[in-house]
Order: structure tokens, then C-alpha cells, then sequence
């Protein structure tokens, strides 16, 4: 437990250090919101505000969750990752450790966003929304910090996981429903979005944070909280389950293939001859 606690509190301290990024984690936000509330209120969404700072939020916290994994990278380049094989951790405690550092930091962005959405009129009728809201973005944060540390892994390269991050990362971004309203998207774009796993999970945290998760099936597709495929409805609570079922499967592959990486082959010379050579 205390290798687990050092790897977190490293990598923590390493982002608290980064001052200019904890501003720009409460000012890029509301950018954004100003500028797509008046998006969503072309379309039938009751509280657009509302709706647009949820999706804001789930973002932030996949997007962080994501990007942290880039610090594994960094790690195996500079040598640190060797260091820590050398000593008596295992390799499935670097792993928690690296996932649940990535996660508490994403989740304490979303929630200076969320205290900040609070004097921007986000309430609440119910005491225990707040503690599901940050549950959840625990959650999603675990899920794609396991996504990420994959991709970390399966690469093994900083400039290429760069570009394989950017790769990932703008599609499911942008086909998620949280930027532009899906009902706004291309026939076949639709479709695309159903397969984006972030659609289901900004589909879910916007039902709990907007206190919805109880509407009938009806008012729920009409403020894109649910998804008509077919004949076939995908309630929140559906959504919330494939996004389980993608962090599972994501949490065994990252797992085993840190488990498999030969450390020793990766160094920085390698890897900055392998740059040179693209």
C-alpha cells in the first residue's frame, strides 16, 4: 500500500507544481461554456446551461484522466520507471498507483469546476446528487485512466503516443454529444457516436447531475439523455453499464500489457533515435 501511496502522491505533487495549468483548468472551462450554451439553446434542452457545464465537467475529467498516462512516458524515458522495477514493487502496483494518481487528479479538476458551476446557479435538490456526482466522476476517471495507460503502454514512444492521443482523443471528444448536440450531427456521425464510449458516459453523468435519472424514457430522448438506436432505447443506466463494461476490459488489458513490457529495450536514446527515424 505505501508503494501505491508514493507512486499517487509523486505524481500528484508533480501536477500541483504546474500553477499555470490549475488556472488554466478553471478559466478554459468556462470558455467553453459560454460559447456552446448558445449552441444548445437551439435545441429543445430545458437547461442548457446546465446541461453544457455536466458535459464540461465529464469532459475535463476524461480528457486529464487520458492525458496524465503521457507522465508513464515520460517516466520510462527518463529512467524512473527502471528505478521503481528495481525495487520490491510489483508491477501490478505501478499500475494502481499510476491509474488512481491519474484519477484523483482528473476527478479534483472536475470538482473545482463543479464548486465553481454552484455560484453559476448548478443546484441540487437532493444532498446525496453531489456525493453520486463525484462517484461517478471517479468512476469515468478510473475507466480512461485505464484507457489511457493502454495506449501508453501499446506505444512506448512520447512523440507517438502524442500523436496516437490526439488521434483518440478528438473524435471521442467531439462525437460525444458534449460539444455539439448530437441531433445537430451527420446521419452517419450518429452512429459513429453510438460507438464512442464517451457518449454513454457524458449521457449518464448528465442525467444524475441534471437529477433526471427518473424521467420517463420520452423527456430523456428528447434532452439527448437517452439514444434511440433502432428500436432498441439506451437509458442512462444502460450507459452507465457500457461504460463498466469498457473500463473492465480496459483495466485487464493495461494490466497485462504493463505486465509484458520489457523496460530495458526502452531507453532514451532509443527513443530518440525511433523520433529521428519517423
Amino acid at each position: 500500500m505505501r508503494i501505491i501511496s508514493a507512486l499517487c502522491m509523486r505524481n500528484i505533487k508533480l501536477f500541483l507544481r504546474n500553477r499555470v495549468q490549475l488556472i488554466l483548468v478553471l478559466i478554459v472551462p468556462f470558455f467553453y461554456l459560454y460559447l456552446l450554451s448558445t449552441i444548445f439553446k437551439s435545441t429543445a434542452i430545458s437547461d442548457p446551461i446546465s446541461y453544457v457545464l455536466a458535459g464540461i465537467i465529464i469532459i475535463v475529467v476524461f480528457q486529464t484522466s487520458l492525458n496524465i498516462a503521457t507522465s508513464t512516458i515520460d517516466d520510462i524515458v527518463s529512467g524512473y520507471m527502471k528505478e521503481v522495477l528495481v525495487s520490491p514493487a510489483k508491477r501490478v502496483q505501478i499500475v494502481i498507483g499510476q491509474i488512481l494518481s491519474s484519477t484523483i487528479i482528473a476527478t479534483f479538476q472536475g470538482i473545482l469546476i463543479l464548486i465553481v458551476g454552484y455560484f453559476i446557479g448548478l443546484r441540487y435538490d437532493s444532498v446525496l446528487t453531489p456525493l453520486a456526482v463525484v462517484a461517478t466522476m471517479i468512476f469515468v476517471g478510473l475507466v480512461f485512466s485505464a484507457f489511457g495507460l493502454f495506449l501508453a503502454m501499446s506505444v512506448k514512444n512520447s512523440q507517438t503516443f502524442q500523436i496516437t492521443s490526439v488521434a483518440f482523443t478528438t473524435p471521442i471528444t467531439f462525437l460525444c454529444g458534449v460539444y455539439v448536440p448530437l441531433s445537430l450531427l451527420p446521419i452517419g456521425l450518429q452512429y459513429i457516436a453510438f460507438l464512442n464510449p464517451m457518449t454513454y458516459a457524458a449521457s449518464f453523468f448528465r442525467a444524475l447531475t441534471l437529477e433526471k435519472l427518473s424521467q420517463p424514457v420520452n423527456d430523456l430522448v428528447s434532452d439527448q439523455l437517452a439514444f434511440k438506436i433502432s428500436n432498441i432505447i439506451i437509458t442512462p443506466q444502460i450507459s452507465f453499464f457500457v461504460v463498466l463494461l469498457f473500463g473492465l476490459l480496459f483495466l485487464v488489458l493495461s494490466t497485462v500489457t504493463f505486465t509484458k513490457v520489457d523496460f530495458a529495450r526502452i531507453n532514451r536514446t532509443q527513443t530518440n533515435k525511433d523520433i529521428y527515424d519517423q
